[in-house]
């Protein structure tokens, strides 16, 4: 467990001062393309062998150290950055969902993500229902067998509506389903629902985590608590 606190987190996670480059701050790295020290260095990379960068759309040496220094600020083991706070609320649920599946979300959700849910997932064989999150049982009780999530916000976005995260996760939990939170208005600084069950965080980093208004991401971090070998998840397990 680290002792730093936040501020701290923030400012130096991930970031390795005593690396070949000494830079004090974060270096920008432009390039989509790396070099591979031969045949068998690049087969190792590309086949996970062994770690390093391969190609910017699937690593980066500044989104990762964007990503690990979220998953510190989170309490989480690994983060994922994205183009936006859809793409990353996209990016999960269609990496955990295939057509035929279902969702149980809060119906107290950003504009943008209730679309998301309730028109065009449809359109790919995924259907959601919203209930009122006031009541953690309403969760469980509209679970399905094809129920594959459970879904919210933890502050509820434009109604600034707490909910009991940790209710809701023992819903989750008994159900054998992640509980997913948008913890984008809250913010780390203020609330971390790892902490209180959530099996993955997603934020928009464009909002209150870039704090001015200037740039455009998104994030998704893994609490590494859920079993993904369970049988509801064949795509983690099978070939």
């Amino acid at each position: 467990m680290s002792t730093q606190k936040f501020a701290t987190k923030a400012l130096h996670s991930g970031h390795d001062v005593s690396s070949n480059t000494g830079t004090r701050a974060v270096p920008i790295y432009q390039s989509t393309a790396y070099v591979f020290d031969d045949s068998e260095h690049a087969a190792n990379l590309f086949s996970l062998a062994e770690t390093g960068n391969i190609y910017t759309r699937i690593n980066n040496p500044t989104n990762d150290i964007l990503e690990q220094r979220l998953a510190a600020l989170e309490g989480g083991i690994a983060a994922v950055v994205t183009a936006s706070g859809t793409a990353a609320i996209s990016t999960t649920l269609l990496t955990l969902l295939r057509a035929g599946d279902h969702i149980v979300a809060s119906n107290s959700l950003y504009g943008g993500t209730y679309n998301l849910l309730n028109v065009t997932l449809p359109r790919h064989g995924i259907a959601t229902t919203f209930v009122d999150p006031g009541d953690p049982e309403n969760f469980i009780n509209a679970a399905q067998e094809n129920t594959r999530v459970f879904f919210i916000e933890s502050l509820g976005n434009p109604k600034l509506d707490v909910l009991d995260i940790e209710s809701i996760s023992k819903q989750a939990k008994a159900f054998k389903v992640p509980l997913i939170v948008d913890n984008t208005v809250a913010t780390p600084y203020l609330l971390n629902p790892i902490e209180y069950g959530a099996n993955i965080v997603i934020h928009s980093l464009t909002k209150y985590i870039n704090g001015n208004g200037t740039a455009l991401g998104g994030a998704i971090i893994d609490a590494g608590t859920f079993d993904w070998a369970n049988g509801k998840f064949p795509e983690f397990t099978e070939p």
